[in-house]
């Protein structure tokens, strides 16, 4: 990895894109590899924006100056290339792109790039494919040798499990969620446990273990608000829970915390309506 990949905030594309150019205007000297590398990750910065024709566009330029000879730029550029016409709901050239970037980290033993090829691979596959895929990854994780192959596997034991949970198989899906909770424990990071531990709630709660559900959300939720940082979907499973259990007094009150919080989300709003319509409906507001 590169150093300016250690400037990177997911969940503040344009800000990262600030600090990317700012690394760029001062890139004299740096090699071409280099700052191929930054521009595809400039152009992420714009895709995760929804800003598609701009990340196209650094693409473009980016794979006009590819070396003849496949390196890390190559694969960086087929990725993000995917990830842009994947977000933009374009699933066959995004897994044309991730096929290739499979391909060449492979041939280069990159065992980080490889593995996010193929969860990027699983990301536009059928649920079937998905799981095989993911399943695949997780055996090269498991199998890595660098800490960048080892660090996949929190985000693919996650991923399966959600594969396994979209089709019911909730049995399976507790297992891996359980699996990936123990591995966010042995790396003490404690965003990744809490949310490791909502997955395993959400899965009892599918498997109608409500009391054992609820066990874990209420230790989450007394978790997020001593650190003043309340969380919308405990807040939301809280009610389901309380809801499922008849408990008229407390269900209310945790629905109209979660749409407080969750009526805020972006991604919520514009793909996710009906479940927030349900929501502020059984908080009565």
């Amino acid at each position: 990895m590169e150093d300016f990949d250690a400037l990177w905030n997911y969940s503040d594309p344009a800000a990262t894109a600030i600090k990317f150019k700012e690394v760029l205007a001062g890139s004299a000297g740096k090699s071409t590899s280099y700052i191929l590398q930054l521009q595809t990750q400039l152009a992420r910065t714009n895709s995760l924006r929804a800003l598609f024709d701009e990340a196209h566009a650094i693409l473009d330029e980016v794979e006009k100056q590819l070396p003849a000879t496949a390196d890390v730029a190559t694969i960086r550029y087929h990725l993000e290339r995917g990830r842009t016409f994947n977000s933009s709901g374009k699933k066959a050239e995004a897994r044309a792109q991730f096929e290739l970037a499979e391909k060449i980290s492979d041939e280069l033993k990159d065992e980080g790039y490889l593995l996010d090829a193929l969860h990027m691979l699983a990301i536009v596959a059928p649920h079937e494919e998905a799981i095989l895929i993911q399943q695949k990854a997780l055996i090269r994780a498991e199998e890595a040798v660098t800490p960048r192959g080892k660090g996949w596997l929190g985000p693919l034991y996650n991923n399966l499990g959600w594969s396994y949970f979209d089709l019911g198989e909730y049995e399976k899906a507790l297992s891996i969620f359980l699996r990936s909770l123990q591995w966010r424990e042995s790396k003490k990071s404690v965003p990744e446990i809490f949310i490791a531990k909502w997955c395993v709630a959400r899965a009892l709660r599918a498997l109608n273990r409500i009391d054992d559900a609820l066990t874990i959300q209420l230790a989450l939720f007394e978790e997020s608000t001593t650190t003043g940082h309340p969380d919308g979907y405990v807040h939301e499973e809280l009610g389901e829970l309380f809801l499922l259990k008849q408990d008229n007094l407390k269900y209310p009150f945790h629905f109209e915390k979660a749409y407080e919080l969750l009526s805020k989300d972006k991604y919520l709003q514009s793909n996710e309506t009906p479940r927030l319509e349900r929501i502020k409906k059984l908080a009565g507001i």
